[in-house]
């Protein structure tokens, strides 16, 4: 069983555009409208291919119990931790050749009071707990350190942890000593401080982070695939989208498959990647299931060259 915990979860409405044109009138040809956030996320793509999982989340205002339904409805087990705030929406636009653009709400500001409950309620259920996931953006009113601070507790408690967040939360979990962290190339270049112009330099960074603390780096790279660095070493991996529809939550899928998978080698980033392929040729954020994934696209090097330069497309 895997805990996620979400600390800015969201709704998530997903729009279909023929083309985004600023200062226009534009109709959407489909809408989609979905329980949002990292761990949201990740145990939405964990329980839609059988794995059992829990989603932790502070909820809040008309648009917190909508989420708890939507949740509810797909059949996701949740512990909502009432707050004072609104759970905050975002919106998604999708272009046909896969151009995602996105408005995201801060979202609420969390108490210390409303942080404690949530620390309370994850260290209750993750005795039994495989793994817990951290994710997302730090809520206003946290100190940076709020995943870090948990994780800490968690692996006092010899849980292992799972990380994906951003900025200085990032570094701080690192130096927490997550047992995984999952950052997009766009994160990791932010977190140390350099550009990222191949997959040399995503290995370098991802060795900075495990050398802060971390012990296991996955770095989603979009198009380019992903990149897992541990003590056992380097492995590349790609797998190619027909016809990409929507990036939203691709990480998250990619993230959930791995720890379904064993959390460790070759195959474990194998089946991320194809979770999180699969993710991408669906609409919004829906999570793909068994019937989605496309195993034999995924294509594996386990000695990367690390001079092949990457794409400029998003990262996920």
């Amino acid at each position: 069983m895997i805990v996620t915990v979400t600390l800015n979860p969201s709704l998530d409405r997903a729009m279909d555009v023929g083309r985004l044109a600023r200062g226009e009138v534009i109709r959407a040809t489909a809408a989609h409208l979905d329980p949002g956030g990292k761990g949201v996320n990740v145990s939405r793509a964990l329980l839609a291919n059988g794995v059992p999982s829990v989603a932790v989340l502070p909820c809040g205002g008309d648009e917190g119990g909508q989420l708890v339904r939507l949740l509810k409805a797909e059949g996701v087990e949740v512990l909502a931790v009432p707050i004072s705030g609104r759970t905050r929406s975002n919106i998604t636009l999708a272009e046909p050749d896969g151009t995602v653009t996105k408005v995201n709400e801060p979202g609420p500001e969390l108490v210390g009071t409303e942080f404690a409950e949530i620390t309370e309620r994850v260290l209750a259920r993750a005795g039994s707990a495989d793994w817990v996931v951290l994710c997302g953006s730090v809520p206003p009113g946290l100190p940076a350190d709020a995943y870090a601070q948990l994780s800490r507790r968690l692996a006092g408690a010899g849980i292992r942890v799972a990380v994906d967040t951003s900025g200085p939360a990032l570094r701080e979990a690192a130096a927490a000593g997550a047992t995984l962290l999952k950052p997009n190339r766009d994160e990791l270049a932010e977190v140390v401080g350099a550009s990222l112009a191949d997959l040399g330099d995503v290995v370098a960074a991802a060795q900075q982070l495990r050398g802060w603390g971390a012990q296991t780096v996955l770095a989603s790279l979009g198009a380019d695939g992903a990149v897992l660095v541990d003590a056992d070493g380097v492995v590349t991996g790609t797998c190619p989208v027909a016809r990409p529809r929507s990036t939203v939550g691709a990480g998250d899928a990619l993230l959930a498959g791995f720890l379904a998978a064993g959390a460790r080698g070759a195959a474990a980033l194998a089946e991320g990647l194809a979770w999180g392929a699969a993710a991408v040729s669906l609409p919004g954020s829906r999570m793909p299931g068994p019937a989605d994934l496309i195993r034999h696209n995924v294509t594996i090097h386990p000695r990367p060259d690390e001079l092949r330069p990457l794409l400029s497309g998003p990262s996920s």
